[in-house]
């Protein structure tokens, strides 16, 4: 089956295009661009693992190591498309435009960190595994119904494949020609769960096949593989000609969440080796260099520009206004209902020392 479904790959892991027809197609311009998107996400990634460690953020989901699936993806949208992301996807979410400092409020536990700015059509973090899946259909297909030629894009891991939402959302999408892009990040992990030991299946692409959708397997580490299928699917999509699973192979170095020991049930040596032989960042490095389109000082440059945006959305997100007890109750229904209120009244009382 892998033979049916072979890796795309358009830059090497030693900075040499492998695929001479994107020769063109990658400009100065382009690869600058997401090579700075994929630094940001990285550095930004490195730094809430820090404010973890130093309690000033909650549990938090590491993506290191993701950033070409992440960033290649996300980037192919436009404004108005829709993005459903889990909760390792920050990556994707800052590159379509969610706020470094709202981001930092989601990991703060704060609700302002749910919240999208106005026109962005990014939903909160899915945390059920594969939940959005059939958001992610239905989205899509009142979009069509709306009239307009909006898309959207869903992220899952290899896990969520496993699930009955998956099946679910992509079977709807299916029946209903819906615009919708599957975009599968395997890392070969469902938390401590390997690939091999939770389905049968040779590859996550191969499932397209019993919905009768286009399915692809990529390069997950080669961000211009990632970009150029995603265009290619959300073109499509927005052509009315229907969803397409993308399953795109990559490998995160850290653990599932930072009360998780990936030494237990990962080889870190591999980790370390990848580091070095499929870095999304090094390899887009390397490219660019051997063109002579970028130096050390470029990337140093870039290093100081975005250690002050995060310096700066830090300072930001720990100085916002202390949440209020109206957060806990007045969002979970457009009018409270009587018992919420009773609730809300309880607890203020009992914070007013009334028996």
């Amino acid at each position: 089956m892998e033979d049916q479904f072979p890796i795309r790959e358009i830059l090497h892991g030693d900075g040499k295009l492998v695929d001479s027809a994107y020769e063109s197609k990658i400009t100065e311009k382009l690869a600058k661009s997401l090579f700075y998107k994929m630094l940001r996400a990285r550095m930004l990634d490195q730094k809430c693992f820090n404010l973890q460690r130093q309690g000033r953020i909650g549990t938090y989901v590491q993506y290191e190591g993701q950033e070409a699936s992440q960033i290649g993806s996300s980037a192919a949208l436009e404004e108005g498309d829709w993005l459903f992301p889990t909760y390792r996807d920050h990556g994707a979410m800052l590159t379509f435009g969610y706020p470094m400092q709202t981001l930092l409020l989601l990991w703060k536990g704060r609700f302002a960190g749910n919240v999208a700015p106005q026109g962005k059509n990014i939903v909160p973090p899915s945390i059920p595994i594969a939940s959005q899946l059939p958001q992610a259909a239905g989205a899509a297909i009142a979009e069509r119904k709306k009239g307009t030629d909006r898309v959207s894009i869903v992220y899952f891991g290899d896990g969520a494949t496993s699930e009955g939402d998956f099946h679910e959302g992509i079977n709807f999408a299916s029946v209903f020609n819906a615009p919708t892009i599957f975009f599968n990040q395997n890392n070969g992990f469902a938390i401590s769960v390997p690939i091999a030991k939770q389905m049968k299946s040779k590859t996550i692409a191969q499932k397209s096949q019993a919905y009768d959708i286009e399915g692809v397997r990529i390069d997950g580490n080669d961000v211009f593989a990632v970009y150029f299928t995603t265009l290619d699917a959300i073109k499509k999509a927005r052509r009315g000609d229907g969803p397409t699973l993308i399953e795109s192979v990559t490998w995160r170095y850290n653990a599932h969440t930072t009360t998780d020991d990936a030494s237990r049930y990962r080889n870190q040596e591999e980790s370390k080796k990848r580091r070095e032989t499929t870095d999304p960042l090094l390899r887009v490095e390397r490219f660019m260099k051997a063109k002579g389109w970028i130096d050390d000082n470029w990337i140093e440059q870039q290093r100081q520009g975005i250690t002050t945006e995060i310096n700066d959305a830090i300072e930001a997100a720990e100085n916002y206004p202390q949440a209020g007890v109206d957060e806990l109750f007045d969002y979970v229904f457009e009018k409270p209902t009587w018992n919420l209120e009773e609730q809300k009244r309880a607890y203020l009382d009992m914070k007013a020392g009334v028996q």
